[in-house]
């Protein structure tokens, strides 16, 4: 029995962080959506009343709870580039690991002997 109410509580505990979430993105999504042009901010593809649940609302700085009135951590974005900014925001964070912050990535540098190239003509 002890098992069945900590598995109902936890459902209970469960659907109220869902509801919370749920309002909260109604909250600031309703805005947005009054706020900007039906347009994703990335393809430029244009939405309708029709495919309006295909477009989000992105926060630029990932954090949700970041809400500001003027909109200014919003864009609109379709699913498909949501989806593709979430995956290079994740990617990113795999990008080079090395300490080393004067390492190059450039082997071939145009200008490395121009001053003195310079000074021969002179």
């Amino acid at each position: 029995m002890s098992s069945e109410k900590s598995s109902d509580k936890l459902d209970r505990i469960v659907a109220q962080a869902r509801s919370a979430r749920e309002e909260r993105e109604k909250g600031y999504r309703e805005r947005a959506l009054k706020m900007y042009p039906w347009v994703c901010g990335r393809c430029a593809r244009e939405f309708t009343r029709v495919n309006l649940r295909e477009l989000t609302v992105h926060h630029r700085d990932h954090n949700h709870d970041n809400n500001p009135l003027d909109g200014s951590n919003w864009e609109l974005l379709c699913l498909y580039c949501h989806d593709n900014e979430h995956s290079r925001h994740i990617d990113s964070e795999y990008g080079d690991t090395t300490t080393d912050t004067n390492k190059s990535n450039t082997t071939h540098n145009p200008f490395a002997d121009l001053a003195a190239m310079l000074k021969e003509r002179e």
